[in-house]
Parts: C-alpha cells; structure tokens; sequence
C-alpha cells in the first residue's frame, strides 16, 4: 500500500459536508422503528412526542458541537473534542468504545439490513439462506452479501475522498428524493378515517403499552417514563451519526464554517423528514397495524397500501439505496478517528499515515476487518441495543466539555459560539442525562454490557500507555 506523507486535502465543499450527514443519518431506521415506537407509547400523539423529542436533541447537540467543531477543525471530531475538554484518558475510551463496537457493529447493522431488503429482490440472498454451517454456527448468504458491501465500499473510499463524496453525495440526493416523493404519495393517500381514529380517539395522550392482538397495557407511575425511555431507542439509533462531518473536519473547505452549518442544516433536514413521515404513517396504517408490522416494517406495510403489491419492491429499494448510502458515510467518518487517535500514539501507528490518494487507508481496511467480523457474528443487533446509552453518554460528555472549556481554556478563538449558551446546552445534558438513568434502571440488560465494554478501555489505556504520558494540549 503507497503512502505518502502529504496532508488531507480540503475537497468537501458545504453541499458534500452536508450530505455526509443527511446520508450517515438516514438508514433503515426510519423504515422500522416507528412499530417499536408505537407499540411502547400505544398512541399517535405520544409517538410523535419521541420523534419531536429525539429531533430537538439532536439539532440542539449538533447547533451545540458546531462551537467545538470551530474551535477544533481537525480530523476525528468527536474524539478530539472530548481529549481537548478532557484530557487523553477519556477520548481513548470514547475511541476505544467507537472502534470496538459502536462504528464497527452499527456498519455491520446497516450492511446487514441492506443484504435483508435485498433478498426481496434476489431471495437466494436471504438471511435464512445458509451458505456455511458448523455445528451450531451458521453463515447466511445475508452476512457475506453484507461483507462484500463493506469491502466495496472501504475499497471506494481508500481511491480518495473525492470517490467516496460523489457516491455519498450522489447517493443522497437520490435517498432525500426518493423519500420525499413517499411522503408526497402517500399523503396523497391518506386515509380520512385511519387519521381521525388515530388522531381523534380519546385516549390519543394516554401512554399504554400497545399488544400486537390489539390490547392495551397501563403502566403503573414511574414505568410509564422507562416505556417512554425505551421507545426513545430507536428514534436516536434512526438520528445517530449526525455528527459525521466533524470526522473529515481536514478535508472541508472552510471547516470553521461549513462543519457547523452542515451539522445543522443536515440535522434539520432530516429531523422534518423523519416527523413528516411519521405523520404519513399514521394517515395510511392504525396503530395496530404498525405494531404487527411483519418484522415491525411499517414502512412496507405503509407502500402496500399506498401503491399496492409493487410497494414492497419500491421500499426495498428505497432502503438499498439508503443503507449503501448511509454506511459509506460511517465508512469514511470512521477511519478519521483511528487517524487521530494513532496520532496521539493510542491507536495502530499504520492508521496515522495516509496514502497516496490523502486518506488513512489502512484505518478504513482495519474497519472493514472489525466491521466483518460483526457481520459474522451475528450479534450486531443485539450489542447496537445496548450501546445506545453509552453514546448518549459520550454526546452528554462532549456538550458538558463546550461548558468546561469555556470556564478552563476561555481565550480559545470561538468563530462560532454554540446556540442558546448555556439554556439549550445544559437542557440537552439534563435530557441526556434523564435518558441514561431511565434506561440504566428500566433496560439494566441493555445498558450495562455497553458501560462495561466503554469502562474495559481505561484499563486498556494504561496498559497501551505505560508511562502514563501526559498529552500536551498543543
């Protein structure tokens, strides 16, 4: 592999830094989640509440990150965020955590679903289509088909940044277009008495837990708040990766500006998009269809109705084109964490070195590795569940640090100040903050093994880094 010791070179202008956030944003999740949603709040009004909720957090976090990104337009982002707030031991194991499970396993997710909608198309590539078994272990044609994207995709992306922009921007446009022509169809096809049942019913801001035979559940006082918590899930897992055009802060033009304004503008537009097709949905389908959803995928249920048999085939492809979109972009954010963090000496010493065509290739194919493994094991769905609170947990972190180095580093050059200092900052950190304990003392299965494996780097740390070297803030 050629390298080369030039830098990265700034060709992401502001319309291809936004679409990296738009396209890392929107990947299956919007197709799926909303049924889960549903079925824990048991209303129209409550479901919206989640989806308003989770958009007005990320918006104020990334309107917040857009003074940290000004401060620090480097490659990694939230890595150097955190080691500039905080020091090196806690961005190590937010890097630790981000390469160990939280980018590798979400890139293994997203490739997966991508191979799932694709055996709507080609059935011999369907997750119960085994191509390999050994005793208990099993390997479906999904799994591999989700590889070859993966390696596809590093591959694009280590010819140059320019590769992988014109795919994700390209990609994008395509996904946002594609989406809002499902919303203009399908409000076009709103149903009158679907819409005033789920809408007019009395009990429209009664939270119950909503049974797929179409019975409610109550929840006693408190639990009520741990369902909410939980359906809260999937709209953040839907709106993660909002911060991808921090990652590639060495190649944007003008990255002082344009790394913020992409976070917003990116963040907004994908925040009325996703409350705009929830409405849709409850226009088409009544609750208790979204929560039998075959595999909880309201969305196809949703095109059934809308263009009838052929739905199903027009989301398939809709979702194809927006996980392959949405993993380049993780693909090419991920690699520049790993390029900082081998800066710092915390990383493989390969995976700071850039190649001849200005990218840290070797990080990206170390990703690719990880990545595939977590194809192959199959429990990437299950470790995506529990780290969502730990990456709500390093967003609460990153905010808190805009407040600390205001008080500890005030002569920083600010360009941009953080929107709403200190109100809306320290909302997000107290909403955050309420989140991690609900889901700490109502989903302790799906919280803590995600801790533990965030916490398992301090050890790591001081193993890889004897000498306990002090980093000296440049």
């Amino acid at each position: 592999m050629s390298e080369s010791k030039q830098d990265f070179q700034k060709s992401l202008g502001l319309l291809d830094a936004t679409m990296l956030v738009v396209g890392s944003m929107i990947g299956s999740g919007i197709f799926i989640v909303s049924a889960d949603i549903a079925r824990n709040t048991g209303s129209a009004g409550w479901m919206m509440v989640v989806w308003l909720i989770c958009g007005f957090m990320t918006l104020t976090a990334a309107l917040s990150y857009g003074e940290l990104s000004a401060m620090f337009p480097k490659a990694g982002g939230q890595y150097i965020y955190l080691r500039e707030a905080y020091g090196p031991v806690l961005s190590f194991v937010f890097g630790w955590t981000f390469f160990a499970v939280i980018q590798t396993a979400t890139i293994a997710a997203v490739g997966v679903a991508f191979a799932k909608f694709t055996a709507y198309l080609f059935p011999f590539m369907d997750e119960d289509v085994y191509l390999l078994e050994w005793s208990d272990y099993r390997v479906s044609a999904a799994q591999l088909l989700a590889i070859a994207v993966i390696i596809v995709l590093t591959y694009i992306n280590s010819r140059g940044v320019n590769s992988g922009k014109r795919v994700q921007t390209s990609i994008t446009l395509i996904k946002i277009g594609s989406l809002l022509l499902l919303l203009l169809f399908g409000f076009l096809a709103l149903k009158h008495e679907v819409w005033t049942w789920n809408w007019d019913n009395i009990s429209l801001w009664s939270m119950r837990r909503l049974n797929t035979d179409g019975t409610y559940a109550s929840y006693d006082g408190f639990s009520a708040m741990g369902a909410f918590s939980a359906a809260m899930v999937g709209a953040l897992f839907s709106s993660d990766s909002w911060h991808s055009s921090s990652a590639v802060a060495g190649e944007i033009k003008n990255p002082q500006r344009n790394i913020g304004l992409s976070l917003a503008l990116g963040t907004l537009l994908v925040t009325v998009i996703y409350l705009l097709t929830n409405l849709m949905y409850t226009g088409i389908l009544p609750l208790e269809a979204m929560v039998n959803a075959p595999k909880d995928r309201v969305a196809m249920s949703v095109a059934q109705e809308v263009f009838g048999p052929f739905g199903i085939t027009i989301i398939a492809i809709m979702i194809m084109i927006s996980t392959f979109g949405c993993n380049n972009g993780i693909i090419l954010a991920g690699a520049r964490v790993y390029y900082s963090m081998a800066k710092d000496g915390l990383f493989f010493k390969r995976a700071g070195k850039l190649n001849a065509h200005a990218v840290p290739a070797w990080a990206l194919w170390i990703q690719c590795v990880a990545a595939s493994i977590w194809c192959l094991s199959g429990k990437y769905g299950d470790l995506l569940d529990m780290i969502t609170c730990v990456v709500v947990i390093f967003y609460v972190l990153a905010i808190a640090g805009i407040i600390r180095l205001r008080i500890t580093r005030p002569d920083l050059n600010r360009p941009y100040k953080a929107f709403g200092y200190p109100f809306l900052p320290i909302l997000y950190i107290l909403m955050g903050l309420a989140f991690i304990g609900l889901m700490v003392i109502f989903k302790p299965n799906y919280t803590w093994p995600g801790i533990i494996i965030a916490l398992l780097g301090i050890p790591i740390y001081y193993l890889i880094n004897p000498k306990r070297r002090k980093y000296e803030v440049s």
